[in-house]
């Protein structure tokens, strides 16, 4: 991800609304979910409201839409959001992995509890070390 496209991505996220849509998008899954089903999600927002945040978002490349028989079904596009976070973490560590592994565990999938285990472990050991 390019800095014109972390930009736009976090223009985007920067809206209460936008922000909820995106984080319930994120736990609906790759399915996703019809947009009635996230205006109600979101405080019954109106459907031009809410269409208008879709778009926002979908612009930003953080969402996607498809469409299945009548509805309109949104989901988040995992990668650009993975990207966002690359973005962020990119020039981290400066050659010090131990700074980075606390965001690394705290990005560990938490369906998996052994995952988070096995990856809050060593970040925790280094903070032992560091203190």
């Amino acid at each position: 991800m390019d800095e014109p496209q972390a930009l736009a991505a976090f223009a985007a996220l920067s809206q209460e609304t936008r922000l909820r849509i995106v984080r319930l998008l994120v736990q609906a899954g790759p399915e996703g979910m019809a947009a009635g089903a996230i205006g109600k999600a979101v405080d019954d927002a109106t459907t031009s409201r809410l269409s208008f945040h879709l778009t926002h978002l979908e612009h930003a490349g953080l969402i996607q839409s498809r469409r299945n028989g009548r509805y309109i079904i949104y989901s988040a596009v995992y990668s650009a959001l993975a990207g966002l976070v690359g973005f962020l973490m990119k020039d981290c560590c400066q050659g010090h992995p131990e700074i980075c592994a606390p965001a690394i565990a705290a990005l560990t999938c938490a369906c998996d509890p052994t995952l988070t285990e096995k990856a809050t472990a060593p970040a925790l050991a280094d903070q032992r070390t560091l203190t």
